[in-house]
């Protein structure tokens, strides 16, 4: 069954509630049933995004990430996620962006994008930006894109970065030192029958902006492919 039950969130929002060893340890049954159910549900998710993209996941156990905290540097000492977060990769060095879902009891969102990349990456896509703006806000500004995401999200500069100047037409994309964006499901969505289905939709309402930071990431300035 590829369809999370409401019992799937009430055991999030219970262990929100009760975030300790004992009363996981004493609920240990309760969440085995929804991990796996949980990676039931990815596995359906993976082989709808096959049919249209070229992951490097191997299956839903592989994308599903573990539900306890790393706490050693963390003033949180809560031992678990309250969360479900699903992850997949993309085949290839030409194929750049990472597919997300989160789900918790009322904070579920499918998201993907680029959450912290490296320096000389970040750079290059500001280029490319830069010199293919009007590209890019196409994409941005797609009847389709924005019904689904809204708008482009993520962390940004107050001041111009490095190497562009403060009148430049795109500051305001060029600004952002991670390129992410989202769309927000309510528990009622989550839990539907077609919820994987319409998660694999929005994966591929993605996929032209994960072409153009794809193309800026694996080619140079001429646009001739990198040895990477």
């Amino acid at each position: 069954m590829a369809t999370l039950s409401k019992s799937n969130l009430e055991f999030l929002k219970a262990l929100k509630q009760n975030n300790n060893r004992d009363w996981f340890t004493n609920n240990k049954d309760v969440y085995e049933k929804q991990h796996a159910e949980t990676i039931l549900f990815a596995d359906a998710v993976l082989n709808e995004m096959r049919k249209h993209d070229n992951i490097e996941t191997l299956s839903g156990k592989k994308s599903l990430m573990r539900i306890y905290r790393d706490v050693r540097f963390s003033k949180d000492k809560s031992p678990y996620k309250t969360n479900w977060g699903i992850g997949f990769t993309r085949a290839t060095k030409l194929l750049r962006g990472g597919y997300y879902v989160h789900l918790a009891p009322g904070e579920s969102f499918v998201g993907g994008g680029f959450w912290a990349p490296e320096s000389a990456d970040l750079t290059r896509m500001r280029k490319e930006i830069s010199l293919n703006t009007t590209e890019f806000r196409a994409i941005l500004n797609d009847k389709n894109f924005k019904n689904t995401f809204g708008q482009l999200q993520g962390e940004k500069l107050k001041t111009v970065p490095k190497g562009f100047e403060k009148d430049h037409p795109a500051l305001d994309l060029l600004q952002f030192k991670q390129y992410l964006i989202s769309r927000k499901f309510t528990d009622k969505e989550v839990t539907a029958p077609d919820f994987y289905k319409k998660v694999n939709e929005t994966f591929k309402a993605m996929r032209p902006f994960f072409d153009f930071m794809s193309t800026a990431l694996t080619t140079n300035e001429n646009g001739e492919l990198l040895n990477n």
